[in-house]
This record gives C-alpha cells, structure tokens and sequence, in this order.
C-alpha cells in the first residue's frame, strides 16, 4: 500500500510572505518561525493568533512556503487545513487574512470567525476530486 502525500496545513499568498519576511527583520530576533493557531474568543467564537517562536515546539506542523516558516499549532491543524494566509492593505486598514475553507461564519468586525475541523476526506485530500466527478 502506498502512503498518500501529506496535505500542507497552509500556504501564503506573496504578499503575506513579503510582510513576514519584512517585520521578522524589523523585530531584530532570531525566531524559528511565526507559530499559527487559533483559540476560543472573540463574538464568533475563535480567532486566529500570530507569534514569534523562538524554537519549534516538539509536535507543531512545519511548513515552509515562499520562503517563510510557519509552525502551525497541533491544536489548530484541523482547523488551518486548506487555508490561504494572505496580507490586504485598503484605504482604512491593514492586515493578514486568513481564506479558510473551515470557516463557516465571522463576526460583523472580522476579528473572530466560527471554525468546523476539516473532514477526513479534505485532510486526506480527495473531497476536490470527489466534488469534481
């Protein structure tokens, strides 16, 4: 039996990794990466949190996309699966958006949002190829 690939948990949009790469310079740290999660709060119910992480955790999920390390949270993979990380400036705001496919709902601010686990058929990747037949 072979062993299906691995779905990566998350992937960035270039303009999410250029202002990562640029404020991890600014902060003058030596980090391992921006550790990714999500916990209880806010209207919706979750947020979604950014920090630096001076060392990996022994069970965060790595991924390296653009040039950027992300180390996503073991509580929060199920959660993250799918997501795009992107970064959007307009004329009254800036900041990172997270494009979840798990999200089924926010609040009116945008600062909490409602979470579902990703199912089993979405982790292993085949719910695409299955809406698609």
């Amino acid at each position: 039996m072979t062993a299906r690939p691995r779905p990566q948990v998350m992937r960035l949009t270039e303009a999410a990794a250029e202002r990562l790469k640029a404020l991890t310079a600014a902060s003058g740290k030596t980090i391992a990466g921006v550790r990714i999660g999500v916990k209880n709060g806010g209207c919706a119910g979750m947020e979604y949190t950014m920090q630096y992480a001076e060392a990996a955790g022994p069970h965060d999920e790595l991924v390296e996309d653009k040039g950027v390390r992300l180390l996503i949270d073991p509580t929060a993979v199920l959660f993250l699966l799918g997501t795009e990380m992107d970064y959007r400036t307009d004329k009254m705001r800036s900041g990172f958006v997270f494009n979840n496919p798990n999200q089924t709902s926010a609040c009116g601010c945008g600062e909490s949002v409602t979470l579902k686990p990703a199912t089993e058929a979405a982790a292993s990747g085949t719910e695409a190829s299955e809406q698609t037949s």
